[in-house]
């Protein structure tokens, strides 16, 4: 007896151990952006980067907290610690590294255009000239159509949720939107709603302001999570993870960083 009783107090130091190394990990992200996050019918969170964000704190020995913001207010709650880590489809981008730091990329997604099928309009400032473009707020998308495409007559209105850029588009306040090709392709294009638009052209391109890829966001200062981070992204890369949860969620388009 005495020997099971040593036995049950080992396991339970063990046990307690165990937990005391699994730390915390809070993301910070905005849940309005499918099928990169959102919420279901139910109210639990679900998409692309939920389901990675848990394969890395698999990996990586953490426990998953969430913490919901606007997508353009994440740089600033990152800064002001109420999360440790951006986890929201966000492109790693030079100007966003003067301000905060970032894991290695992870993915990638092409950003393109949608507007309304037969309408002729293609992402080329000749083509927009004069017509009214949506972007998320804070976006890499709003980056690009204000360098490129604003200063050339092109009306670019930036809105802080995706799908209120989809309902202006339907109720012809829009003449279409820029955005990341696999949350234009699943979070409108496959519903009812997106049925009489499409992508039109070819992705954008501008490496300095779309970006190398997608990471998470840190501060710049938290060099033991970014070890730690960027080691468990390693895992999920190889080990198939990736590229099992792309297939599910981006069917037919290649994440891969180059």
């Amino acid at each position: 007896m005495k020997k099971l009783n040593a036995l049950f107090v080992a396991i339970g130091l063990l046990s307690s151990a165990s937990a005391l190394a699994q730390e915390t990990l809070r993301y910070g992200l905005e849940s309005q952006y499918p099928p990169f996050e959102s919420r279901n019918a139910s109210g639990e969170l679900e998409g692309f980067d939920i389901e990675l964000g848990k394969a890395i704190c698999q990996v990586g020995n953490f426990k998953c907290s969430w913490v919901e913001s606007s997508f353009d207010a994440l740089i600033p709650a990152l800064a002001a610690k109420k999360f440790d880590a951006i986890n929201s489809a966000m492109n790693i981008t030079e100007a966003r590294m003067k301000s905060i730091g970032f894991t290695n990329p992870i993915y990638r997604i092409p950003s393109m255009l949608i507007v309304k099928t037969g309408s002729g309009l293609l992402p080329t400032v000749d083509s927009l000239k004069g017509k009214s473009i949506g972007v998320l707020q804070g976006s890499i998308q709003e980056t690009f159509a204000k360098k490129h495409w604003e200063p050339q007559g092109v009306t670019v209105t930036p809105y802080q949720d995706q799908n209120q850029v989809y309902n202006d588009m339907v109720a012809g306040r829009l003449d279409g939107t820029l955005v990341m090709s696999a949350a234009g392709q699943s979070g409108f294009l496959e519903k009812p709603q997106g049925k009489a638009f499409s992508f039109a052209g070819k992705a954008v391109e501008d490496p300095v302001v779309l970006g190398v890829g997608i990471g998470f966001g840190l501060r710049k200062d938290d060099a033991k999570l970014k070890a730690a981070l960027d080691a468990a992204i390693v895992k999920v890369q190889n080990d198939g993870t990736l590229t099992r949860l792309a297939a599910k969620f981006f069917p037919g388009i290649d994440v891969s960083v180059k």
